[in-house]
């Protein structure tokens, strides 16, 4: 591959972007490249509306039709590193991986290297070439699981669109607070917390808001807590984690949803030793499912939870037939 190339996206303008700017919108829509690299190709007639060349700041009112004309330039500013990374999956068009919990996926705001964007271009030096080195979804700092990479521009192009379209298959496992019933939907919008800006939120009856769905089922119910199975429609940000609170079963380990509880009333006081102890929001990205870019085939892939979560999951049986011997 040269040091640039050039690849086509096509994106549908939803409705409720109707009012933002074109770069705003084209940053949450094209979020795979930087907001200035995409102010640029605004600028220089790379990226259209509806055919026609527009300024950045110009307002959309939705259903209006982008294209995106990208020039890929080799990306200098982040250095290979050599990280440790679990492949469970590698052909010349994509990559699958098995992110541990506490590893960063890309560069941002104080955490300038040491992250998987760096060990992959490690792995894969021809990830220079590639937007963002081929990562089209990401996973919390804290979140284990798997992950897809594209090693290829049309590979990339392939994966951004099984994104969109929703075909792009992502099954989650999570242990909550409070016992469930039975599983579920949630169907509510979300975005940026109004005040705390770290956070996001479910906000209804806002235009800013993007539609978030979350299938969730139960896998075993537990005195006070649950394990659960959850899978994803959309991607929002924090997605699962701000859902599940929302509807008052936050996860277990949590530092932002959850705040400082740690354990619920009437918990044990050897699991509340391993509750307090957990170090992350108990989620794990377990099934992972796409069209290959190449093959045109449906590709699956699963990873067994890590020790953490089966230690924490096995503190709970223990708990439970502990209450069970009791006599409650």
């Amino acid at each position: 591959m040269s040091d640039s190339d050039s690849q086509n996206y096509l994106h549908r303008v939803e409705p409720n972007y109707s009012g933002q700017r074109l770069d705003q919108v084209a940053a949450e829509v094209f979020n795979h490249f930087s907001r200035a690299r995409l102010q640029s190709w605004i600028k220089a007639g790379q990226l259209t509306v509806d055919g026609s060349q527009r300024k950045p700041k110009d307002k959309l009112i939705g259903g209006e039709l982008l294209q995106l004309v990208a020039i890929v330039e080799a990306e200098e500013r982040w250095l290979p590193q050599s990280i440790p990374l679990d492949i469970i999956y590698s052909d010349e068009h994509i990559a699958v991986l098995n992110k541990p919990a506490g590893l960063v996926v890309h560069p941002g705001a104080g955490v300038p290297d040491g992250t998987l964007l760096n060990g992959l271009l490690h792995h894969f030096p021809e990830l220079v070439n590639i937007p963002r080195a081929g990562i089209v979804h990401r996973l919390d700092k804290e979140t284990s699981g798997l992950m897809v990479v594209a090693r290829s521009l049309a590979a990339h192009t392939s994966l951004i669109q099984q994104l969109q379209d929703r075909s792009l298959g992502r099954e989650y496992e999570a242990v909550v607070m409070g016992e469930l019933t039975g599983g579920g939907k949630i169907d509510k919008p979300m975005g940026r917390h109004p005040t705390n800006r770290i956070k996001m939120a479910v906000l209804e009856n806002n235009a800013a808001a993007k539609q978030a769905i979350t299938h969730y089922r139960l896998l075993t119910r537990y005195s006070r807590y649950t394990h659960i199975a959850c899978k994803l429609e959309t991607g929002r940000t924090h997605q699962i984690r701000v859902h599940m609170a929302y509807i008052k079963h936050p996860l277990i380990g949590d530092p932002v949803y959850l705040g400082r509880q740690r354990w619920l009333a009437g918990t044990a006081e050897p699991l509340k030793q391993v509750l307090a102890n957990f170090p992350r929001q108990a989620l794990h990205a377990k099934k992972l499912t796409l069209i290959h870019p190449e093959s045109k085939q449906e590709h699956s892939w699963q990873v067994e939870l890590p020790e953490d979560m089966q230690a924490l999951l096995s503190a709970l049986r223990t708990d439970k037939e502990n209450m069970s011997d009791d006599g409650y």
